[in-house]
């Protein structure tokens, strides 16, 4: 694969929401002053209680969606038009159950115009590099849930995206097979470039332990209307591995991501999984 020397900034300048009336009901504020930074080559998330708004977030920056408030600038520049400015991973794979793996892995290419069998050379020793080569024939159907996504994620990165945007891609998974493909994850971003920076990555997630071991840098919100209501520099060196959650540094960050979510949340009353308990209304 080539080196992902494309690898790009993204930008939220105080990014607002707003959802019109339905049957009489009051507009809906989604998110308000959303503000957000990821240098090329970075890995950062996005965390904060069901509703607040970070898919709202997640579907403007990937262009299905325009802001009411604010500016978005990808590689530094403001697009109005961002579809296809960057590659989208959604929780479910989305494979395509009438193609093979192999098949399914060269769908971008081959929307690019490359030849199928030119597609299958380029993917063949990708498939292999990261323990695909031996289903490269397989059916979606015939794959587990974890394979699935391993091949997802290898679709949305052949393209050697400059951004890949991650919609809390383990979130259906079992503890186990997350925590196997969280590491398949940290693996595959950092080899794109065979050991230079890989694209820069927006990741969406509820997951605490997920965000401190992937991230650069966590972005929590608040309750609806979503802002931004902490960021926190998670600074642990990487490459990072399984034994990294074991150390007293990734323990303090999690900590202080879980407490920075219970803060956000506190003065609304709301209960999150993520933080793990319950606050007092007014």
């Amino acid at each position: 694969m080539a080196e992902p020397a494309h690898a790009t900034s993204l930008e939220l300048r105080a990014i607002g929401k707003r959802f019109p009336a339905r049957g009489g009901a009051a507009p809906v504020l989604a998110v308000n002053g959303v503000d957000l930074h990821a240098r090329p080559g970075e890995f950062v998330t996005l965390i904060g209680p069901s509703g607040c708004g970070k898919s709202t977030v997640f579907n403007l920056v990937a262009g299905l969606d325009q802001p009411t408030d604010g500016e978005i600038r990808i590689g530094g520049q403001p697009l109005a038009d961002r579809l296809g400015a960057s590659a989208y991973l959604p929780q479910r794979d989305a494979l395509l159950p009438w193609r093979r793996v192999i098949d399914n892995v060269t769908l971008p290419l081959e929307l690019r115009g490359v030849s199928r069998r030119a597609a299958r050379q380029a993917a063949q020793p990708l498939l292999e590099r990261f323990g695909l080569g031996e289903f490269s024939r397989a059916w979606p159907w015939q794959l587990s849930g974890g394979m699935r996504q391993r091949v997802a994620l290898l679709r949305t990165v052949i393209g050697d995206p400059g951004l890949m945007l991650l919609d809390e891609p383990f979130g259906a998974l079992d503890s186990i097979t997350r925590a196997d493909l969280q590491d398949w994850l940290l693996r595959t971003w950092s080899s794109v470039g065979d050991g230079r920076p890989g694209p820069t990555v927006l990741l969406v997630t509820h997951d605490i332990s997920e965000a401190v071991l992937l991230s650069d840098r966590v972005y929590v919100m608040t309750p609806r209307p979503g802002r931004i209501a902490d960021v926190i520099d998670i600074g642990l060196p990487r490459p990072r591995t399984p034994q990294t959650r074991e150390d007293d540094a990734f323990v303090a960050l999690e900590r202080q991501v879980r407490h920075a979510l219970q803060l956000a949340m506190a003065a609304h009353g709301e209960f999150s999984e993520a933080a793990g308990e319950r606050k007092a209304g007014p």
